[in-house]
């Protein structure tokens, strides 16, 4: 039977949140925000090890303590100028663990309310599917185009449309060819798109949201305080 990975892109510095520290390390009720995200990997019991990819100049990393975490968390000091360029390198260092036929989840570090639900429902869903999906939810609010003016000049339809989010789950060997070279897609999806397959969308809901702007903080954190028992 195929079994369950994932990776976690966290090499970036985060320049649009406008911090001096990392996104991934900026403080989400009393934890680095990428623990959540972490957290969230290592509880499924769907998967077997989660690596999380470093820059090789990482300097927050080792200031913390993840064995709460437990035994399924690896690192990998391997990340590349871009989320892409870090995914492909996160695969080639996990080679000789991973199967082509394996599922590989890859989600974002700056999405740290993920749920048990969503990651269940991604993994039960895709279990048989030939391509594999992404978790997503459909566009709700009217879209409007802009000119370099900042004013409308077209309201676009949002019929079809929906949000991608993350975990993005695909087959090892498929997601390693797709991502061969082609550094400059936003995702993984896009890659598996450009090589002609068409992933499974999963709906997820609005609480899977990328912590993007600083605002975004605040908003998580209520999120993560709602689900606490």
């Amino acid at each position: 039977m195929s079994r369950y990975y994932a990776l976690v892109p966290a090499a970036g510095n985060g320049a649009r949140f406008g911090s001096e520290v990392p996104k991934q390390y900026l403080d989400l009720a009393g934890r680095p925000m990428i623990h959540h995200s972490l957290a969230a990997l290592c509880l499924c019991n769907h998967i077997d090890r989660v690596w999380v990819i470093l820059s090789p100049g990482d300097e927050w990393w080792n200031g913390y303590d993840w064995a709460e975490l437990g035994p399924k968390l690896g690192v990998l000091f391997c990340g590349g100028a871009t989320r892409a360029q870090s995914v492909a390198n996160g695969l080639h260092a996990v080679a000789d663990i991973v199967s082509d036929e394996d599922w590989m989840l890859v989600h974002d570090a700056a999405r740290p309310c993920l749920s048990q639900a969503m990651l269940h429902a991604l993994c039960e869903e895709l279990q048989d599917d030939p391509v594999g999906g992404l978790l997503a939810v459909p566009v709700a609010d009217t879209l409007k185009r802009a000119d370099a003016a900042g004013r409308v000049v077209a309201t676009e339809s949002r019929e079809g449309l929906w949000q991608a989010q993350t975990p993005q789950m695909f087959r090892y060997g498929l997601l390693r060819k797709s991502l061969a070279g082609n550094f400059n897609v936003t995702d993984e999806a896009s890659a598996i798109e450009a090589v002609g397959y068409q992933p499974r969308l999963v709906k997820a809901d609005a609480t899977n949201f990328k912590v993007t702007f600083p605002a975004d903080l605040r908003l998580a954190e209520l999120v993560l305080q709602g689900r606490k028992p």
